[in-house]
Order: structure tokens, then sequence, then C-alpha cells
């Protein structure tokens, strides 16, 4: 019979664990593919700025994809929804 009133391990948050080491980081990042390595740079341009011929850009604004064997950031197209103005589209008279 399994006892439910047993006290599990408690588990220690991400923030207290011990940072991995740079062979260890190296050697997930050499067995990643080309797509986790994309999905990893989105994540971590959101603590990126680029500085661009005098004009800072964040690392958010820009889509990383995979083309062949790179991985290619672009300007993100965002599009803003056009909303109708004040007295457009309303066929009452």
């Amino acid at each position: 019979m399994k006892n439910i009133f047993k006290k599990r391990p408690a588990q220690i948050p991400q923030s207290y664990r011990p940072v991995a080491d740079a062979g260890e980081v190296i050697d997930l990042f050499s067995r990643m593919t080309l797509h986790q390595q994309a999905a990893l740079l989105r994540l971590c341009s959101r603590n990126l700025m680029i500085d661009f011929e005098g004009e800072f850009h964040m690392g958010y604004d820009f889509d990383w994809n995979v083309s062949g064997a790179m991985i290619i950031a672009s300007p993100a197209d965002v599009e803003e929804p056009a909303l109708p103005m004040l007295g457009e589209g309303s066929d009452t008279a």
C-alpha cells in the first residue's frame, strides 16, 4: 500500500542549483540540432540588444529561422491589425 503522507524530497529551486560550467554548455550546444539552436537563440534574444549603425534593436525584434545550414536573423514583420476608424465600415444611414 502506498503511503500518501510520505514526504517527497524537497526540490531545489532552479536559481539555487549549481550553474553549468562552460564545458557542459558547449557539450550540450554541440549535440543540439540547428532548429534547437535557433529556438535557444530566440530565448537568449530577449536579453540581447544589437547596435546597428547607431540604432539599437532588441533581439526579440528579429525572427530567428533556419535556412540550409545557417540560422538567419531578419527583422520581424510586426503588422498592427487595421482598426476601422470611427464611422468607417458602417452601412447604416
